[in-house]
């Protein structure tokens, strides 16, 4: 109303002073009037400035015949003018509205959809309710906003603020809703003096609350299925662990047993050859045992966040000579062991002990896959700012799929023979290298058969 009376004044100042150009001159202006009347206040506005302006016309040629409509041409011409001018006021003013509400609803899209990327990026549940308040401040003029939910028993709150606002505004509280079970409440505050929300306003809030609604359940859903599958990994390790080493325990015992009864039977008769033979059976057995529970104790530090390498500068071409020297008496007959390296090669800060193990269980793991007449070749290189070791063999290789999984504890692969082992050695071996900063992979050999590699850096990360 105030804009189409301040519109409609404006226009007969103007349409006076333009009234010695004609008629058409002073309609002119009262139509601008109209349509700008329309444009700045909407529908309504432009009406009201209609209407006065029809009831102004008249008062151009004689003022002092105030709306009197003796003479039928004036009668004629005024509802003309007011019948041009209300549909020029409606149109102009529709389109305006049009305009406002689609403006609106782009505002409120935008908004919404801003809220969906944040609620739904997968952070923890505190961090999104942060970022949920904080972005509510702005578009809805808030002082104040504050979360509070219940998720599995736990309590979760959010609070934002907005500078240099005082809140004792109107408050509104909007309920968390998931599937009618209520999670919480959401409680903003206008700032002192402010309107309370309008109704496409409460909407929105609204719109966006049930967003957080889904975001929350999605977090809680998410938090659920991460546990049952820690459990079900959890059971399944353990079955693993319990098969495998339930396995590896009885071979090996077998073994001992087998030739320690031998020993003692007093109706078998050996000679020096064949006690040898037994004794150093048993050995090799009790030696496999040993290499068993250390596995399982490293495995154990490994879970437990233990395994720190003390480590020193050395030569790894030397380590690699002595685990060389040491394996190469148990190597089966038929199987080639070679190690090559340059004379150049630098030192590197290693805890010698577990790369000694990484070298250990890599070579023994490509041993036990080589065949019969194979060869084992272990090479040492300065590869950039690393040592790199690559441990080769000519057995039946890796699948592509399994060059990850082999690394996992108690895995075996699908090729893998029943003297495998563990399965424990590789997980070791990547643990060491990782806890060193380096990497351990699997490649491919040109001659078929598998290749684990791994890079030890020149310089110890800060």
């Amino acid at each position: 109303m105030a804009v189409g009376l301040v519109t409609t004044i404006v226009a007969a100042a103007l349409a006076f002073a333009v009234a010695t150009l004609g008629e058409a001159s002073a309609v002119a202006v009262f139509m601008l009037a109209v349509t700008v009347a329309a444009v700045t206040g909407g529908l309504w506005a432009g009406v009201v400035t209609a209407v006065l302006s029809s009831a102004a016309l008249p008062l151009l040629e004689e003022p002092e015949r105030m709306l009197a409509f003796d003479d039928p041409r004036d009668v004629i011409a005024a509802v003309v003018f007011l019948a041009i001018a209300v549909v020029v006021g409606l149109v102009v003013g529709n389109a305006a509205d049009e305009r406002a509400r689609a403006s609106r609803r782009e505002r409120e899209a935008r908004l919404l959809g801003y809220l969906s990327a944040k609620l739904l990026s997968g952070d923890v549940p505190d961090r999104v309710l942060d970022e949920f308040v904080q972005t509510l401040l702005e578009p809805f003029g808030f002082a104040s906003c504050r979360v509070d939910v219940t998720l599995d028993g736990t309590d979760v709150h959010a609070v934002a603020v907005r500078e240099g606002e005082s809140p004792g505004g109107p408050t509104e509280i909007v309920p968390i809703v998931v599937a009618s079970v209520p999670l919480g409440s959401l409680i903003a505050e206008r700032p002192a003096g402010r309107r309370p929300l309008t109704r496409d306003e409460r909407l929105l809030l609204e719109a966006a609350t049930r967003q957080a609604a889904v975001a929350l359940d999605r977090a809680r859903l998410d938090a659920r299925a991460r546990l049952a599958q820690l459990d079900a990994e959890t059971s399944q390790l353990r079955a693993a662990m319990f098969s495998s080493v339930t396995h590896d325990l009885r071979t090996p015992l077998a073994s001992i047993k087998a030739g320690v009864t031998s020993l003692l039977d007093a109706e078998a008769h050996h000679d020096v050859e064949q006690q040898r033979e037994l004794l150093v059976t048993v050995l090799e057995e009790t030696d496999r045992l040993n290499r068993l529970v250390g596995n399982i104790l490293d495995l154990a530090k490994i879970r437990a966040g233990a395994l720190i390498p003390r480590r020193v500068r050395a030569s790894i071409d030397e380590i690699a000579e002595a685990v060389v020297t040491r394996i190469r008496p148990r190597v089966p007959e038929g199987i080639e062991l070679d190690l090559q390296f340059p004379s150049t090669l630098p030192e590197a800060p290693v805890d010698p002990v577990q790369i000694d193990q990484v070298l250990t269980n890599l070579i023994e793991n490509a041993i036990r896959h080589s065949p019969p007449d194979g060869v084992v070749r272990v090479h040492l290189s300065q590869a950039g700012r690393a040592v790199r070791a690559r441990v080769a063999d000519e057995g039946p290789g890796v699948a592509p799929e399994e060059r990850e999984k082999v690394f996992d504890a108690f895995y075996r692969g699908k090729e893998a023979p029943e003297s495998a082992g563990s399965g424990l050695g590789l997980t070791i071996a990547n643990a060491v290298v990782t806890a060193h900063g380096g990497r351990i992979w699997v490649e491919e050999t040109t001659g078929g058969g598998t290749a684990f590699v791994f890079d030890v850096p020149l310089e110890e990360s800060a």
